[in-house]
């Protein structure tokens, strides 16, 4: 081969080397995002917030980072859905019954009472994932409430306690003269059971107690409660509630901050939620239980069950409401029958598939009893 020729060679390999190289040494792009939540800085919700953030920047590489700022920080708790549209923020972490002065149907993708229709978390998270939820809630922010958001499911806080009380609950007679910590649907729905309902942001709960602005409050149950530190004012805790069994929040992003995200950087994100979805809420029912203990053995509350008189009541009074609203919101009535589609078929399966679970429950750990049965039988 002549001197000629090898020079050519040369100069074409590095001409396609030169490229190659200049991209493995350029630092890639990093997207800072500021996003916000509606929680305070102690929250478990907060933690999730946290870990999402913390999944996203670790799937892309750390070019995509989130500043998850708490509460306050940018807005006030409840203003960050309309900051996010006007993008104030690039997006933020709350729950969409917080917005049903927009719309009441936004109270359908928090998980509404009762399921809805007696489905359980899997149950509500089948149909948001795969049975066109996600695409209803988007539909209704985008073309119904005209904001310009992407939502996407997140963290999944429940099933939530019935509530904090300074003094036993009997019946609904009790709750005449109570006034209470309620917001979104559960405050019109408790309203209609004859309490005086007071909305207020997680951070302003235990102050208006401390205060005695208000006799009662519902906040989430467990860990969040305690970390609240409800039980400092209020000793009677009754669980459960069928307000919120089945909490899905959100995790939402301006409009044109999602569409200029890559289709990868879309995807990122999707799984980034998807998994701190499941991770956080494993580690959370290992820190309910810790808490219920603590609130129990070390602060002297009273854990009790709430009767079942006033969460068959409760069940009523949303039935009304659903048909109330169902006759004069056709978005409303277009996801609430989706639900019922759904739950019509996979309710009746999982009730007739999965054993109770107090069956095995009971079995192991009898209630109001030491020893487990199973190690009882073998002495």
């Amino acid at each position: 081969m002549n001197t000629a020729r090898k020079l050519m060679l040369a100069a074409v390999a590095l001409a396609f080397a030169l490229p190659a190289a200049a991209q493995q040494s350029a630092p890639a792009g990093v997207r800072n995002l500021k996003m916000q939540s509606s929680w305070p800085a102690s929250s478990t919700a907060q933690d999730h917030f946290k870990l999402f953030a913390e999944r996203v920047d670790k799937l892309s590489g750390g070019t995509l980072k989130i500043e998850a700022m708490a509460a306050g920080q940018v807005v006030p708790a409840f203003e960050v859905l309309d900051a996010t549209s006007k993008k104030v923020i690039d997006g933020m972490h709350s729950i969409s019954y917080y917005w049903v002065g927009k719309n009441n149907a936004t109270v359908l993708f928090a998980g509404p009472p009762g399921g809805p229709f007696g489905m359980d978390h899997s149950d509500y998270l089948s149909w948001m994932w795969n049975g066109g939820g996600t695409e209803m809630w988007n539909d209704l922010y985008n073309n119904t409430l005209k904001l310009n958001v992407h939502v996407i499911p997140g963290h999944p806080t429940s099933p939530q306690a019935f509530g904090w009380f300074k003094r036993p609950i009997k019946s609904l007679a009790d709750f005449k003269t109570m006034k209470c910590r309620q917001t979104g649907i559960n405050a019109q729905i408790f309203t209609r059971m004859g309490m005086t309902t007071i909305n207020l942001p997680g951070g302003e709960i235990l102050p208006a107690a401390q205060r005695g602005v208000i006799d009662c409050a519902e906040w989430v149950g467990g860990v969040e409660d305690l970390r609240l530190g409800l039980h400092t004012v209020y000793k009677f805790h009754y669980t459960p509630g069928m307000h919120e069994n089945n909490t899905m929040g959100e995790i939402v992003f301006n409009g044109d901050v999602w569409k200029s995200f890559t289709p990868v950087q879309q995807e990122i994100i999707r799984s980034a939620a998807r998994d701190a979805h499941v991770s956080w809420y494993a580690a959370w029912q290992k820190q309910n239980a810790d808490a219920l203990k603590e609130l129990q053995e070390k602060h002297g509350v009273k854990v009790l069950r709430t009767p079942p008189e006033i969460l068959i009541a409760y069940l009523k009074a949303w039935d009304g409401f659903v048909e109330e609203e169902s006759g004069k919101n056709p978005v409303f009535k277009k996801v609430l029958d989706s639900q019922k589609a759904w739950a019509s078929i996979v309710v009746p399966a999982k009730r007739f598939m999965h054993p109770p679970y107090s069956f095995a429950a009971n079995y192991y750990w009898p209630e109001g009893k030491g020893a487990p049965a199973a190690e009882a039988k073998k002495k």
